[in-house]
């Protein structure tokens, strides 16, 4: 069964896009289908996986379609990107236009959802890279998910907002999508040099319990660079300790014992 993963933090800056890029590499490296959704109107997925969209249709036009879906109308809208097992649905900064105009429309919060039931088989695992905000976007997003990784930033704001996700979780539990599920904390952006990074540590892993990944990714200029070469950081350089944490993660992901 395709698990569908939205990546989910309403604080930038927290490493979310880095962990939809990143850990959707790794799991097609490990030769799982894997398809990445680009839900942010910042389109830094797309860009983080070396894609240029150009007259190619993305994820604003599909969530604003009205005809019935089918398989063929929804494979219209993947992308191949330079990894064989990795597939994109891009974003451009046209989806930000989405957030209005999904007002007006009928069934708005399941859009993502008709779409994702389309092409769901095709693949192991979807990653969603989720806006960094509560809107109708990221309500799409939690819809068509069957689970939530919240990746937190290793600094003293770190617990800062999350109470107001975790409740939007709860209200789309309840009201769309009962089958919602976190998938787990992810820490990120840690110094292990620190006191600060471990007084986080502590306290994410004392709220979230056995909800927190072991893996946890450090701050790295590797990771950092990546991006800018529109590489994923296995791609980019495979032997720094960013890369190597994002396969550690991946391998949690897939239940592989470590």
């Amino acid at each position: 069964m395709t698990r569908i993963i939205a990546i989910c933090n309403q604080k930038g800056g927290v490493g979310k896009t880095t962990t939809a890029v990143n850990l959707s590499a790794a799991l097609s490296m490990a030769e799982r289908r894997t398809l990445l959704i680009d839900a942010d109107p910042q389109g830094n997925a797309t860009q983080g996986v070396g894609v240029t969209v150009g007259d190619e249709p993305t994820l604003y036009e599909a969530l604003l379609e009205e005809t019935p879906w089918t398989p063929e109308a929804a494979s219209g809208y993947i992308m191949k990107t330079q990894l064989p097992f990795l597939d994109i649905v891009p974003a451009t900064h046209h989806l930000a236009g989405a957030e209005i105009e999904l007002v007006n429309c009928v069934s708005r919060e399941t859009r993502l959802r008709e779409f994702l039931k389309m092409i769901a088989q095709r693949y192991d695992y979807i990653l969603i890279d989720a806006p960094p905000s509560l809107g109708l976007l990221t309500l799409n997003v939690l819809v068509g998910a069957k689970s939530v990784l919240i990746p937190i930033q290793c600094e003293y704001y770190a617990l800062q907002g999350l109470a107001e996700l975790l409740n939007t979780i709860r209200l789309t539990q309840q009201s769309f999508n009962a089958e919602l599920q976190i998938e787990g904390a992810l820490l990120t952006m840690h110094q292990s040099s620190t006191v600060l990074s471990k007084q986080v540590v502590e306290e994410v892993r004392n709220s979230f319990q056995e909800k927190v990944f072991h893996s946890v990714i450090p701050r790295t200029i590797k990771l950092a660079e990546a991006p800018s070469y529109g590489k994923p950081i296995l791609l980019y350089d495979i032997a720094t300790p960013g890369a190597v944490a994002y396969m550690k993660l991946a391998q949690e992901i897939m239940g592989i014992k470590q």
